[in-house]
């Protein structure tokens, strides 16, 4: 590898990063938004990004939360977008919950960063508030689940996991399910994210002194660790799946499955063979350049790769969300192994880039997009290719 590219390309994606912070609508502090395509930041990514970039401007890290505390709504829901002004868009996204990585969990990292207990009680509130909406909107059917009422909800855009169904609620309103198909789904990745936050909301409520509440957010979240594989998980299968309004699998093998695991929802044995099955098979997700949308070998897998495509298109933001469960589960050399294909083809790519093809590492969709830039600096300090830390713990920024 010429690490003098890499070089090159790491001070590029820092540039790149600097230029897509900005101020967004009714907030004054700048934050770091999705860039490309994409004029504003998002509850699923935004916060996890800011954490990323934090390493080198942690005032970014807590902008990056702060931002959709600011826009909470009284009753709980965050909005699951905050836009550029004078973007054109209605300013705040409230058509969807579009949720993947637990703001609380990244909320508590960065509380470690900034050591700011004030931010810390601020992120745990919010996030209870957020908890609570979801408990009172998104369990319509009782299982103690979140559900999923529409494509939007997970991030999976043109996703053939939500072929024939809304794209967004009615009303631009997230607690009114579409009439339509067979929902609403229980979702194994969205129960996964609440669950996550549960887990981190016990930990900030220990941080706090908090005592009482502690042992409820550990039993609630056990509770729905439990649930979810009770209810999502096919033993036959070996796979987590949406349960659709009769009580059916959707057998669709994507990579909602890798979120089920980024939040350790299964025990080590189970993983390994979940693993062994899926992940590490070449013929569904251990491609060339992993990890396709949807597996490759899964009938409604989307050859073409559109544009935009999470029907098979191997994306930035799954491969940024990799090292926390791969890490988890032991696999550290197939994590060097996918952080290594990703470096190779980033620099190939003559921009920064949303997606890729899972066989050849060509890139398209987007250019000046955050997470891609994320996912290089990350995974270049994490393989140690420039032969140290390139976080700047010198930068004024860093408290």
């Amino acid at each position: 590898m010429d690490i003098q590219l890499v070089k090159s390309k790491y001070v590029d994606a820092l540039s790149g990063l600097e230029r897509n912070t900005r101020k967004v609508y009714a907030y004054e502090k700048p934050v770091l938004i999705e860039g490309g395509n994409y004029p504003g930041i998002w509850l699923e990514s935004g916060p996890h990004e800011g954490l990323i970039y934090g390493r080198f401007v942690p005032s970014v890290a807590k902008a990056n939360h702060e931002v959709f505390f600011r826009h909470q709504r009284e009753d709980g829901y965050l909005p699951y977008r905050v836009f550029l002004e004078n973007s054109g868009y209605p300013p705040l996204g409230t058509s969807q919950i579009q949720m993947v990585v637990p703001i609380a969990k990244t909320a508590l990292q960065t509380a470690d960063i900034i050591r700011d207990e004030a931010f810390l009680n601020t992120a745990y509130e919010a996030c209870v508030r957020w908890d609570n909406w979801l408990s009172r909107h998104r369990n319509t059917r009782g299982t103690g689940l979140c559900e999923a009422f529409c494509e939007y909800d997970t991030g999976h855009d043109n996703s053939p996991r939500f072929a024939g169904i809304s794209k967004k609620c009615p009303n631009d309103d997230a607690s009114v399910c579409p009439k339509e198909g067979k929902l609403p789904y229980l979702a194994p990745d969205l129960s996964a994210t609440v669950y996550g936050g549960r887990v981190a909301l016990s930990k900030m409520a220990e941080r706090l002194g908090k005592r009482y509440e502690v042992e409820r957010w550990q039993e609630s979240s056990e509770t729905l660790r439990q649930l979810i594989i009770k209810h999502c998980f096919d033993p036959e299968d070996e796979c987590f799946y949406d349960v659709d309004a009769d009580n059916n699998f959707v057998r669709i093998r994507g990579d909602a499955l890798t979120r089920v695991l980024g939040e350790h929802i299964v025990d080590q044995p189970m993983f390994n063979r979940i693993y062994a099955r899926h992940i590490k098979n070449p013929n569904a997700f251990w491609t060339p350049y992993p990890f396709p949308s949807i597996a490759v070998d899964d009938p409604t897998f989307v050859r073409v790769l559109p544009p935009n495509s999470w029907g098979g298109a191997a994306q930035a933001l799954t491969a940024l969300r990799a090292p926390s469960w791969l890490e988890y589960y032991g696999k550290s050399a197939d994590l060097d192994h996918l952080m290594r294909r990703w470096v190779d083809a980033i620099l190939r790519a003559p921009d920064f880039m949303q997606q890729m093809n899972p066989w050849t590492g060509e890139f398209s969709t987007s250019a000046g997009y955050s997470p891609t830039m994320c996912v290089f600096i990350d995974f270049v300090d994490r393989l140690s290719i420039l032969g140290h830390a390139t976080a700047k713990k010198d930068h004024p920024d860093f408290l």
